[in-house]
């Protein structure tokens, strides 16, 4: 038998997503929880989990090539609608949660003492277990120094507090209006798009302060991440590609053209002028934060993805993204 091994970790929202998706397409794979003492990282370019090795003995620990490498290995329970038009913009918003949405979970988990203090010690737990409580906070304490001293690198100041908690509530609110009434974003299956979601959101639903959020506002959507995280005998259909989209998708398309392109293209101006930070205007704020070339690549390849469309799928997307103000920054 075939069985990948994820190395990856509770507290990591990309783990969660990978997991979810070797669970729900029923892919052979074992769960181990990172240890750098076991040398996975000198397989891979950057010390970041997961890391999978692969049944051939190939290592990877990008979600999204892993999520394509896997399709294309196996074809069975895909994740990737099977409409074009429906996969280009399902791709889109797995971007905008691996790149925008990963922001709530890191503020939520740094930026409040009571997060700080519970997760760092919850994370060092889950690689110390079992050797020794004072250990454990040693470890607890190293590790939440060196994240709040992170933050603002990567945009979780407190100026920039307001703008990542409302664009959380917002793409929870709309989650919340459409899991009681659909099962996923694209129909019954969950796609790339709910997983890249479920990653981000799976960190808010166990932190206390979002998950205090979650409980009380977005009960429902709190519990569809929970059934998600294993859907391994769920069977469903792909939506009708000649169907409206959901309001969800609507929705979440626009935050991505309010938001998220924005972002990526004031980040790629700094990159490209060789400027360590940049500012754009975000909800009506002024956001903040370190340039990285990361997300120039991520902007790149959303633009390659969907030049490479066929005439036909590329007008019915253009129609939706042009709607949603996502159309112009993607044509460059």
């Amino acid at each position: 038998m075939s069985v990948y091994t994820i190395y990856g970790g509770l507290g990591s929202p990309y783990s969660m997503k990978m997991r979810s998706i070797l669970r729900y397409r029923q892919i052979s794979h074992v769960w181990k929880q990172a240890d750098s003492s076991e040398g996975i990282f000198k397989h891979v370019k950057a010390p970041v989990i997961p890391v999978i090795q692969f049944p051939d003995g190939s290592w990877h620990n990008d979600s999204t090539p892993m999520i394509f490498e896997l399709e294309r290995r196996h074809k069975e329970r895909s994740i990737v609608p099977a409409d074009p038009a429906h996969a280009f913009l399902a791709y889109l918003l797995e971007d905008f949660a691996d790149e925008w949405g990963t922001k709530a979970m890191f503020h939520y988990r740094w930026f409040r003492e009571r997060d700080r203090k519970q997760m760092s010690e919850w994370l060092a737990f889950d690689r110390l277990k079992g050797k020794g409580r004072q250990a454990i906070l040693n470890a607890a304490n190293a590790f939440r120094e060196r994240q709040v001293g992170r933050m603002p690198i990567v945009g979780c100041t407190p100026e920039n507090a307001p703008v990542i908690e409302e664009s959380a509530r917002r793409i929870m609110a709309l989650f919340e209006a459409h899991v009681t009434e659909e099962l996923f974003l694209f129909g019954s299956r969950p796609s790339l798009a709910d997983f890249g979601w479920l990653g981000q959101l799976s960190q808010l639903a166990v932190d206390p302060t979002p998950q205090d959020l979650m409980r009380a506002d977005y009960p429902f959507t709190f519990r569809w991440l929970a059934n998600l995280d294993d859907a391994s005998g769920l069977e469903g259909e792909w939506r009708d590609p000649d169907a409206p989209l959901t309001d969800a998708v609507t929705g979440l398309l626009k935050l991505a053209g309010e938001i998220y392109f924005p972002f990526l293209l004031a980040n790629a101006e700094a990159v490209s002028k060789k400027e360590e930070t940049f500012a754009v205007g975000l909800l009506g704020q002024t956001y903040k934060q370190g340039a990285f070339r990361y997300q120039v690549k991520c902007l790149a390849e959303l633009r390659l993805a969907f030049s490479k469309l066929e005439p036909d799928s590329k007008k019915k997307a253009a129609a939706v993204l042009d709607q949603a103000g996502c159309l112009k920054p993607l044509r460059g």
